[in-house]
């Protein structure tokens, strides 16, 4: 599916690739699928983490000084880049407020 936007000046239909048309794409690929749907759990991670630290308006300078840790570790989770140890996740859940939790 590809969105179309209207050019005013000439009333014309110019079609726009989107992410998720390009997405659509990419998934056709058996790897690229695989990949992306192996990177779930860390790209939820990232997400909640980020969820969490903005709900408690910290920085990630803040959130790593609270943790014991660096911005850039906290930059990497939230990035996807990381495989952060539990204890790491514990320290950044007690800094947080919360209590880590695992589930299969």
């Amino acid at each position: 599916m590809i969105s179309y936007m209207i050019s005013y000046g000439y009333m014309k239909k110019r079609p726009i690739y989107t992410f998720q048309d390009h997405l659509r794409e990419l998934m056709k690929n058996p790897k690229f699928r695989k990949e992306w749907e192996d990177s779930e759990v860390e790209y939820q991670l990232g997400r909640k983490l980020i969820e969490a630290r903005l709900k408690r308006n910290l920085s990630q300078r803040e959130l790593a000084k609270k943790v014991g840790t660096s911005q850039a570790a906290i930059s990497r989770i939230e990035g996807m880049n990381a495989n952060p140890s539990i204890s790491l996740l514990k320290r950044i859940s007690k800094a947080l407020g919360g209590k880590l939790q695992i589930s299969f």
